[in-house]
C-alpha cells in the first residue's frame, strides 16, 4: 500500500503516516519495525535516542529487506545532548546502522545538565529536573543546520516547540526553517491555532500519540464513535484519518501486528471517507469540554503552549 506524502520545506517528501516507537520495548520493536516495513507497506519510522531502542529499530530496518532509499527515518536529539549535536547524531546513526537520517529533531526545547546525575533525566538534590536555564536554543539549531551541510541529515525540525519558542528562539536566527514540529496532537488536543501558525510558516505539523496514551479516553469518544458507525470504520480509523485529512503527519505506535496493519490501512481509508461535516464535528470536540493533554513532563519550564497545566510549567 503506497502511503501518500507531503512535501517538506527542504524539498524532500515525507510519508504522511509513520510507525511510532515511543514506549516500544526493545525486545518487541525489532519485529514491529520489520513487520511494518516488510508486510504492511510503511515507509516511515519515527524513533529517538531518548526512547532507548534505536539499535533494535535499526535491526528491524535491516531485517525488513526494504532498501534504505525507500525508508524515511526520523530520530531526535535528547535534552542532555543539545550542547553537542554532532556527537549525539553520530551515536544515533551508529545505533541505527545508518549513514544519514531523513529527519533529525530537537526532542524538547529544554536543556538538561549533560554532566548531571543521570544521562537522560538528571535531577537536583530536591528531586526537580536539573535544567540549564540559560542555554540558547539558537546555538543548538546552528549545530543542527551544520549537520545538513555535512550531509548527515537531509531535513531538520523540532518537537514540542510552541509558537512562542519558535518566534523568540529559533526563527529569528535560523538559516534553515524547521521542516516539521512534532507535538501531541489528537482529537482532545487539536491545537487549531497552533497548526494554522505552523502551516503559515511552512512547517509541517506531526502528531505523536494520535490515539492518546495508555488507557486513553479517545477511543470511547461518542462523536468519533458515531462517525465511525456512519462511515463503516473503526473509532481508531476516525481518530487517525481525522489528522491525515488535515495534512498532519500521523505517528501511531504499536508492536501488535494486527494493530500496525490496521492503523495504516484504517487511517488512509478514513481520510478518504470523512466528509467536511465530519471534520467540522471532530474539530469542535475539544472545545466542547474535552480538551485534554496527556503528555506533560514535569520540566518546571513554561513551554508557551495553551492548555499546559501550571504545575508543569511554573519555575522550580
Amino acid at each position: 500500500m503506497a502511503t501518500p506524502t507531503l512535501k517538506l520545506n527542504s524539498g524532500y517528501d515525507i510519508p504522511i503516516i509513520g510507525l511510532g516507537t515511543w514506549q516500544s520495548k526493545p525486545e518487541e520493536v525489532t519485529a514491529a519495525v520489520e513487520y511494518a516495513l516488510k508486510e504492511c507497506g510503511y515507509r516511515h519510522i519515527d524513533c529517538a535516542w531518548g526512547y532507548g531502542n534505536e539499535k533494535e529499530v535499526g535491526e528491524g530496518i535491516r531485517r525488513s529487506g526494504v532498501p534504505r532509499s525507500e525508508i524515511f527515518v526520523t530520530s531526535k536529539i535528547w535534552a542532555t545532548r543539545i550542547n553537542d549535536v554532532e556527537s549525539a547524531l553520530d551515536e544515533s546513526l551508529a545505533n541505527l546502522g545508518l549513514d544519514y537520517l531523513d529527519l533529525y529533531l530537537v526532542h524538547w526545547p529544554i536543556a538538561l545538565n549533560p554532566k548531571g546525575n543521570h544521562p537522560s533525566f538528571p535531577t537536583l538534590p530536591n528531586g526537580h529536573r536539573d535544567v540549564i536555564r540559560d542555554w540558547p536554543l539558537r546555538e543548538t539549531w546552528k549545530q543542527m543546520e551544520a549537520m545538513v551541510k555535512k550531509g548527515k541529515v537531509r531535513s531538520i525540525g523540532v518537537s514540542n516547540f510552541s509558537e512562542r519558542v519558535l518566534e523568540q528562539e529559533i526563527l529569528p536566527y535560523a538559516e534553515i526553517v524547521p521542516a516539521v514540529d512534532q507535538c501531541e496532537l489528537h482529537l482532545y488536543n487539536p491545537q487549531h491555532k497552533f497548526i494554522a501558525y505552523l502551516k503559515s510558516k511552512g512547517i509541517v505539523p506531526q502528531a505523536y500519540s494520535p490515539l492518546g496514551s495508555s488507557n486513553s479516553p479517545l477511543l470511547q469518544d461518542e462523536t468519533a464513535a458515531a462517525i465511525a458507525k456512519d462511515r463503516g470504520l473503526q473509532v481508531s480509523d476516525v481518530l487517525l484519518g481525522y489528522l491525515v485529512a488535515k495534512d498532519i503527519v500521523t505517528l501511531p505506535k504499536s508492536v501488535t501486528p494486527a494493530r500496525i496493519k490496521a492503523n495504516l490501512e484504517g487511517a488512509l481509508a478514513a481520510a478518504k471517507k470523512l466528509t467536511p461535516d465530519d471534520i467540522e464535528k471532530l474539530d469542535g470536540v475539544a472545545a466542547a469540554g474535552k480538551q485534554l493533554r496527556l503528555i506533560q513532563p514535569p520540566w518546571g519550564v513554561d513551554l508557551g503552549f495553551e492548555n499546559w497545566p501550571v504545575k508543569y510549567a511554573s519555575p522550580l
